[in-house]
């Protein structure tokens, strides 16, 4: 059943649909984002939250205790110029409980269905061994063949084996699966910042998107930012004495953990990703076989630490109901 609501519905022709959610170094939320701001794109539909999204935690502002507000999930249109494709960009804050993930995305893809959406096209982050001065480069991977060739023209690398976590992944699958055509563009983020925003893969992947449908849209601004990122990233490591290599390149595998575990002291999961590590721990009570899942969501936000009493308890209590 269809609960998007509409404030309007748009005449655009065969459009390219963008649909992007928080994650891994916010690469997919701040490169869609900003090309909402920067196409000075038109809000015509939302896809409320209410069905999707349950409340896990209270906020505190100034000691006073309140709920939060429900996410953020908004349909906007963008009519080009005649030589390019108009655009549909999908934008939500959070990503859906896991267990109604499939029903959420089914309502985004019969929206494309009403307006002959072309193409979809999703953003990720492809977390690498590379420094954080460095120029990410943009991995692919596509719904079939035909387009896996075209984007080879781009010179991307190809993502040929893997998978794509998250909403920003399952999405463009479940659209392959109800007949359209798309791809995914990975900006590559360094392993030891992935849970810090890095707008310099936002940039990277729009810049890949603008070549292969031929838009023109200003980067100025997102450059500047990554500019600070990079800054800021720096001068903490020097603070924290352990800054990578004098000119930017690989760094070691043994240099990246002590990274790891010093940003992830000091910087905050997203919200979506503690909302999916609660489901996780949710589904390992009923199911302790969902605790392998569970474990592997905590290594790759290095977050095991903070989890493992929590995470040893889902034995501990399967033991005593075994006795």
């Amino acid at each position: 059943m269809e609960q998007i609501k509409f404030l309007k519905r748009p005449r655009i022709k065969n459009p390219i649909l963008i649909a992007a959610w928080p994650g891994m170094g916010e690469v997919a939320f701040k490169a869609a984002s900003f090309l909402i701001e920067k196409l000075k794109a038109n809000f015509f539909a939302e896809l409320p939250s209410e069905h999707y999204f349950y409340l896990t935690e209270s906020v505190v502002q100034s000691g006073i205790i309140d709920l939060p507000e429900q996410p953020v999930s908004r349909f906007y249109y963008v009519k080009t110029k005649q030589t390019e494709p108009d655009l549909i960009i999908f934008l939500s804050n959070a990503q859906p409980d896991l267990v109604r993930a499939e029903e959420y995305c089914l309502n985004i893809i019969n929206l494309a269905k009403q307006f002959k959406v072309k193409k979809i096209v999703t953003f990720a982050a492809m977390p690498q061994p590379i420094d954080h001065l460095q120029q990410p480069a943009v991995w692919c991977a596509a719904t079939s063949k035909d387009i896996l060739e075209q984007l080879r023209k781009h010179n991307l690398n190809i993502l040929s084996e893997g998978q794509i976590s998250g909403l920003n992944g399952l999405f463009l699958g479940l659209a392959k699966k109800a007949g359209f055509q798309g791809f995914c563009l990975l900006g590559e983020i360094p392993l030891y910042t992935i849970q810090i925003e890095n707008p310099k893969s936002s940039q990277a992947v729009i810049e890949v998107l603008c070549k292969i449908f031929g838009f023109e849209i200003d980067l100025t601004e997102l450059a500047e930012q990554a500019h600070n990122i990079e800054q800021q990233i720096s001068e903490l490591l020097e603070q924290l004495k352990i800054a990578p290599t004098n000119a930017p390149g690989p760094i070691g595998e043994e240099e990246i953990e002590k990274i790891k575990k010093s940003l992830a002291q000091l910087t905050k999961l997203p919200v979506s990703i503690k909302e999916k590590i609660e489901q996780l721990f949710k589904e390992a009570q009923l199911d302790l076989s969902k605790a392998l899942q569970l474990k592997a969501e905590l290594d790759k936000w290095n977050v095991y630490k903070d989890y493992e009493d929590r995470f040893l308890d889902l034995f501990k209590k399967t033991g005593q109901k075994n006795n």
